[in-house]
């Protein structure tokens, strides 16, 4: 096969032209430098149509795209955008980090250049709406609009009803507050579910009841990719539900019928996986692409993220009372180089869920959504986690969170060094340990951590040495994955200090900037 790309063709030499010819009624024959070809226009419909002959003909946007943004697609993009292009329902399985979100826009921006759909709805966590999904569209797509569908009910739905928009962007869990306006919205062709197995991997909850409403009830074409690096996180039984949204007819209708050929029974409450369930998993979540990070040598080694996450109402009114108070102490001199760093830890505190009153007491605050961010990054990680949190007190309270669905060991700087011992040895060579949650001063120097791949700041701390002796853990020669460095970010004073501490600027001035922008605010 050969593509004539002056043409915008594919020439074929056959045995059996007829077969090609009979079929794609856009097809001829020709002949050149003394050779018969059959010359079939290279566009998506007649691509898909000689990949049903047999012939594995590649996907136009290879050819005629020019991939905008800032820079050139890795190799794991371009292949992945393609298939995609090529497939209306089609799941992305590729690791964390290998760019899918980003391959899934540019075969978005193909096939509406093509005019083969209108608009998209992307379906993902809310902590990846604006720093990930918007910020991609920004900074690759100047030419598309978007519009993230978060906050009250009619701003959602206000901002549904704008058709000007191209690409509209909700979470997992509002869905449900504009899924009777979607119905009338058949001008979204498309659907892309970000982490499909966090959020659809059971078909009895109210959340794949609703996207299932929307990807498969609303229209009778609309495509729809699903993303996930860790498809079964839990058990091969979740990739059940998963195929009942994207591709139905690749499972049974019923979800007993499939544990019985993935899982076994040995008692009346314990199941196990059988040994060929790896590969009914693979087989039925089809068609799919996946990349690992190694298979990307093109990739960074090192990768940094934000994800933002929402405060609590105790949280934001906890935080709100503590700027008013800091900014009387910031008008009478009481905020000093001295002891800003102090101040400062008042606000990162609130934010993490456990704050140190004036007399050395503690008290909790609520802080689920930061709690279930970082269960959903650890559920997506391909190899074990450290989570850093500063403060021992909410230490204590992460890890006892997180305990309850991961084997989890503490650090901070009252644990034994024989217990440190153990339980580096153990991270670094067993099996069982999956996540150390850890105050970062007391892990910044001298380790060796390669058995992790991802770092999780639960909150960031205020000095540029520790993050990055700490960020060096995993980083080190021996290191054989590439390694996640991501960063919870809820507050204004957290957006400032993370700046600072990947710029490698001082902290010093942070809390005072931070107070005059928020005076700035409350009296604009």
């Amino acid at each position: 096969m050969i593509v004539w790309k002056k043409k915008r063709a594919l020439l074929l030499k056959l045995r059996e032209p007829d077969r090609v010819l009979n079929v794609i009624s856009t097809s001829k024959r020709v002949t050149t430098q003394g050779v018969e070809y059959v010359a079939v226009p290279h566009r998506l419909d007649e691509t898909k149509m000689l990949r049903g002959l047999g012939h594995d003909a590649p996907s136009p946007i290879r050819y005629y795209y020019d991939w905008p943004g800032r820079f050139t697609p890795f190799s794991a993009q371009r292949d992945a955008a393609a298939f995609l292009t090529t497939h209306s329902r089609a799941f992305n399985l590729s690791e964390l980090g290998t760019g899918k979100s980003l391959a899934s826009l540019w075969a978005y921006d193909f096939l509406r250049n093509a005019g083969k759909l209108n608009k998209a709805l992307i379906i993902a966590p809310l902590s990846t709406l604006e720093r990930t999904w918007a910020d991609e569209i920004f900074n690759h797509f100047p030419h598309l609009t978007c519009a993230v569908l978060h906050g009250t009910r009619d701003k959602r739905l206000k901002l549904l009803q704008q058709k000007d928009i191209d690409l509209y962007i909700i979470n997992h869990d509002g869905l449900s507050i504009v899924e009777k306006a979607l119905r009338l919205r058949q001008d979204i062709d498309l659907v892309m579910v970000d982490e499909i197995a966090q959020c659809a991997r059971n078909a009895s909850t109210d959340r794949w009841k609703v996207i299932n409403t929307v990807v498969n009830k609303h229209k009778a074409q609309r495509l729809c990719w699903g993303m996930t690096g860790t498809p079964t996180p839990n058990a091969p039984t979740d990739a059940w539900a998963q195929c009942r949204l994207l591709v139905p007819d690749m499972v049974p209708p019923y979800f007993n019928r499939f544990k019985m050929q993935v899982m076994r029974q040995l008692s009346q409450f314990t199941w196990i996986p059988k040994p060929e369930a790896t590969d009914v998993v693979k087989s039925i979540m089809q068609p799919a692409v996946r990349f690992t990070r190694d298979e990307c040598i093109d990739l960074p080694p090192l990768m940094y993220e934000t994800r933002m996450v929402n405060l609590t109402k105790e949280q934001d009114k906890a935080y709100k009372e503590m700027m008013v108070r800091l900014q009387t102490q910031a008008d009478d001199g009481s905020i000093t180089a001295v002891n800003e760093a102090v101040k400062m830890g008042k606000l990162i505190q609130i934010a993490c869920g456990v704050v140190y009153a004036d007399d050395g007491s503690e008290f909790t605050i609520p802080s689920n959504p930061r709690v279930q961010e970082t269960k959903d990054i650890i559920n997506s990680a391909e190899g074990k986690v450290i989570v850093f949190v500063p403060y021992v007190s909410s230490v204590k309270m992460v890890a006892d969170e997180l305990s309850k669905d991961f084997t989890v060991e503490i650090i901070h700087g009252r644990v034994k060094k024989s217990e440190r011992d153990r339980i580096f040895g153990e991270f670094q060579k067993g099996k069982r340990l999956k996540v150390i949650v850890a105050q970062p001063g007391a892990m910044s120097h001298g380790l060796t951590l390669t058995a992790a791949s991802t770092i999780i700041w639960y909150s960031c701390v205020t000095s540029n040495e520790i993050f990055e002796q700490a960020n060096g853990r995993i980083n080190r020669p021996g290191q054989k994955m590439n390694n996640f460095i991501i960063m919870l970010e809820g507050t204004k004073v957290e957006k400032r200090m993370y700046s600072r501490l990947k710029n490698k600027q001082k902290m010093q001035g942070a809390l005072l900037d931070e107070i005059k922008a928020h005076r700035h605010k409350v009296m604009s």
